[in-house]
């Protein structure tokens, strides 16, 4: 069926070989559906931090939060600059 010489998939390098091929072929969407989430646990983390008074265990789930959301933010980010990077289809 497919031949040894067949590319049916993006060629992948380097650092992008970290991201699983169903994620690659959909960069753009999944690194918005990241950044999404990471601005969606940023707010909670805020929301945390304005609602949760004085107790010492506000401050560490804020960080939580907000440490959750600041990675999911830059994974989106660099899946965006990948996909932006990569060549345009044929």
């Amino acid at each position: 069926m497919y031949g040894q010489n067949d590319n049916t998939t993006p060629l992948r390098t380097g650092m992008r070989r970290l991201i699983p091929p169903w994620e690659f072929r959909h960069l753009r969407v999944w690194a918005g559906a990241r950044m999404a989430g990471g601005i969606v646990a940023g707010a909670c983390g805020l929301l945390t931090l304005s609602f949760g008074g004085a107790d010492p265990k506000t401050y560490g789930w804020a960080a939580f939060f907000l440490g959750i959301g600041a990675l999911a933010f830059a994974a989106g980010y660099w899946e965006l600059t990948i996909a932006r990077s990569a060549s345009p289809p044929a």
